[in-house]
């Protein structure tokens, strides 16, 4: 997997800062590298700088500092159009007077290419997303997930470096955005393309991307492939924002390396796993899992530190079971197991031990 080094780099972004009033910063000091053929998600809050770093690459906005080179080369100065990016944006951005053709053979009309070969490339991009029988037919006539899919040709149909996409999925129901996210992990694994995706949907992030980019507050906090970034976080603001969480204040009370025991706001004392703590008596904040909880003492890990909890609820999600609880002055603490047959129910009021591997918490920066 690529460093964050841009020597080897097919995107880098080097020291890039953009500011909108000269005063104040929405991307600060970006240094990101993205190799050739990856699927890189930046993932954020609204307002946390992704946007802006995809506007930047594609050229609709200039780096106030820093240089952004694709393939090695230096493209701060270079026009949109002759950057050879693909862009799919949320709103599709597809012509309502053109057929679908006719969408695809603009950016190929535009790169002077001959009436023959933009056919070729317009049935093959077509083909690609399994739209090749609605050339004819103009935007209005497609749904939603139709028209992505076209904007999608629209994008690959002139081989470009590096396609971007900015939200692409945002305007579709569930049902459908899911579909479409496995279409485009498809799509990019066959061709090989390098993608960068922006989204604030981390389960889309999760399922899409070899690597993710979280951003706050024009910085990345992280940047890891997807299982890493959620298992491992580093601080306190990505274990919160990837995925659900359970964040316990505490203190640390003894630190030997990566191992420390953190004393809970109810005087209870738990092991963790030391992230971003330096020393003995700092605030922290304990992160665990849900799904990593456990309440039967025969499933119970191997050194599983147990706490006291309190059932304050209990919602049935299918395929699992959502309990909300108490747990160390923390009333939205919470647990999930699987509904399986002859699963313990577990009502409101109940008060019971519960427990998680060492491992499974991370003692981190105070929230």
């Amino acid at each position: 997997m690529l460093d964050n080094r841009s020597g080897d780099a097919f995107v880098a972004f080097e020291h890039v800062q953009k500011s909108y009033d000269g005063q104040t910063l929405v991307v600060k000091d970006l240094n990101l590298s993205i190799g050739k053929g990856e699927f890189l998600t930046m993932l954020g809050p609204s307002g946390s700088g992704k946007t802006t770093c995809l506007m930047m690459l594609a050229g609709f906005e200039t780096a106030t500092h820093g240089e952004i080179r694709l393939d090695g080369q230096p493209i701060n100065q270079v026009p949109p159009h002759k950057r050879g990016i693909g862009m799919v944006f949320q709103n599709y951005a597809l012509f309502p007077h053109m057929t679908v053709g006719e969408n695809l053979s603009f950016p190929l009309e535009v790169r002077g290419m001959d009436k023959a070969e933009r056919e070729t490339r317009i049935a093959r991009a077509l083909d690609m997303v399994q739209m090749g029988a609605f050339a004819h037919r103009r935007p209005a006539q497609l749904s939603g997930g139709q028209q992505q899919r076209i904007a999608l040709a629209r994008a690959l149909v002139f081989d470009p470096k590096l396609v971007l996409m900015d939200e692409p999925l945002g305007a579709l129901d569930k049902q459908l955005r899911e579909h479409m996210q496995f279409e485009i992990k498809h799509l990019h694994e066959r061709l090989g393309i390098t993608v960068v995706y922006v989204t604030h949907d981390q389960g889309e992030a999760l399922t899409m991307s070899d690597r993710i980019a979280v951003f706050n507050d024009g910085r990345i906090q992280q940047l890891a492939p997807p299982a890493q970034l959620y298992e491992q976080p580093e601080n306190s603001f990505v274990a919160g924002f990837i995925g659900e969480n359970n964040a316990l204040p505490g203190t640390i009370e003894k630190l030997e390396g990566d191992k420390t025991l953190v004393r809970l706001a109810n005087g209870e004392l738990i092991d963790a796993t030391a992230v971003n703590i330096r020393e003995t008596g700092q605030r922290t904040t304990v992160s665990i899992r849900p799904e990593r909880v456990e309440f039967k003492p025969d499933l119970m890990p191997p050194g599983a530190h147990t706490v006291e909890a309190v059932v304050n609820d209990v919602v049935y999600m299918g395929d699992i079971l959502r309990a909300r609880l108490s747990v160390a002055g923390s009333e939205e603490f919470v647990m999930k197991y699987r509904n399986t047959i002859g699963q313990t129910r577990l009502v409101p009021g109940q008060s019971l031990r519960i427990g998680w591997h060492p491992e499974d918490a991370r003692a981190l920066d105070p929230v």
